[in-house]
């Protein structure tokens, strides 16, 4: 009987996940995957990072995959997530069907490439919690539509195809969680720390978000959120009450028993 394959010795390297979006992603897939991993974070700006010469720029995420190739690092939350599916194609990190699998690469990328508006106006700070007559632009407003329609048109997509193929649908955006779900949950936090408009959004584009913030890995990516907050050096100002000096918006913070309800959207 030939020896099993041994337990890979990632080393992910990430900003606070309680604020960072791109690295919250990488995060929620080693978690979501269990894959084995040694998450080492760090606050923003740290020297540790920015003045590191392996850190180009000071931008994390990075993966570390073998400690004893020191100079082997991958830069880029997608090109991780690419890296981690193909070492570990049993995980089926993206859809098992070649025509969802597509379906989901290109929702991914079009989050990592596009939605500037939304992700350069809206902070993404998961505790932040944002009421009154919070500003959105046009721009913000056809994107925000943009993001409703691209969940709604997945799920309907993939209802149809998993239908055709006879398979069970898990209620995510492809079927079951993979990649493209990952890259979209900083997504939700801004969507509830803002209070963008969800007009427009199908109903099973709704089980979808309840399917998300219900869900027991989710949930614990919430709780360590919350811990992280306990500790004064995880707090970015800057991503703190944004609107500040806007008298119609009000700041606050949710709590830990915050739910999701469908009925109350």
């Amino acid at each position: 009987m030939a020896d099993s394959k041994p337990d890979p010795e990632y080393t992910l390297h990430v900003y606070y996940t309680r604020y960072s979006s791109w690295g919250v992603r990488v995060a929620l897939v080693v978690d979501y995957f269990k894959i084995p991993c040694n998450i080492k974070m760090y606050a923003l700006n740290s020297p540790e990072v920015v003045q590191a010469s392996r850190f180009t720029g000071g931008f994390l995420p990075v993966l570390e995959p073998d400690p004893k190739d020191e100079d082997f690092l991958i830069g880029d939350s997608l090109a991780i997530c690419e890296f981690l599916a193909e070492q570990h194609p049993d995980l089926h990190l993206w859809p098992k069907d070649s025509k969802l699998r597509a379906l989901a690469r290109t929702a991914a990328a079009q989050m990592h490439s596009g939605f500037s508006v939304i992700r350069n106006t809206y902070d993404s700070n998961f505790l932040g919690k944002y009421t009154g007559k919070i500003p959105i632009s046009d721009a913000a407003a056809k994107e925000i539509r943009k993001m409703v329609e691209l969940w709604s048109k997945a799920r309907a997509d993939t209802k149809r195809r998993l239908q055709e193929l006879g398979e069970k649908d898990g209620g995510f955006l492809f079927g079951d969680f993979s990649i493209a779900d990952a890259f979209f949950w900083p997504v939700l936090w801004r969507f509830r720390s803002y209070e963008l408009p969800l007009t427009g959004i199908s109903e099973d584009g709704l089980k979808w978000m309840a399917r998300m913030w219900n869900d027991p890995v989710m949930k614990n990516q919430a709780q360590e959120y919350f811990r992280q907050a306990q500790n004064p050096l995880t707090i970015v100002e800057k991503y703190e009450n944004i609107f500040k000096d806007n008298p119609d918006v009000q700041y606050s913070q949710f709590t830990e028993d915050w739910t999701f309800d469908i009925s109350k959207v």
